[in-house]
């Protein structure tokens, strides 16, 4: 099987489920060649055998998915559990520099955030005798 191309447990699962065919149900099953007359002399023995065979491979290709997926839920929520813990530093960070930072530099910042808007005022203080307000 070329499951090169897929990325997650989930895509080689369902490129499994679509590829299945009784050669590989029987493999599953423990290597028993499922053969079907094709003549009506076929007992009902041996259509209840084969379809508890195709139930059989149809349950372990539903365990199979069910947990391919709890493996890629699990996956997503400790994605989403690092972004979240990053996201709140990040916020704490940016709250620490914007009160740490001069009126002068959040100024500056803004105006190369959004250049085409105006920046917000910013409170101006008062000019020192010389023309600096250093």
């Amino acid at each position: 099987m070329n499951t090169e191309m897929y990325q997650t447990p989930m895509e080689v699962a369902v490129y499994q489920l679509h590829n299945f065919n009784i050669s590989f149900f029987s493999s599953l099953l423990g290597g028993d060649v499922v053969s079907v007359k094709l003549d009506n002399s076929a007992s009902g023995a041996s259509v209840v055998a084969i379809d508890n065979k195709i139930e059989q491979a149809m349950d372990l290709v539903k365990n199979h998915l069910m947990y391919a997926v709890r493996e890629e839920v699990e996956i997503l929520k400790e994605q989403i559990r690092e972004l979240v813990e990053k996201n709140s530093q990040l916020e704490r960070e940016n709250t620490l520099l914007k009160t740490l930072a001069s009126p002068e530099q959040l100024e500056k910042f803004q105006s190369r955030l959004s250049p085409e808007e105006p920046a917000p005022e910013a409170p101006q203080a008062p000019e020192a005798p010389g023309g600096s307000a250093v």
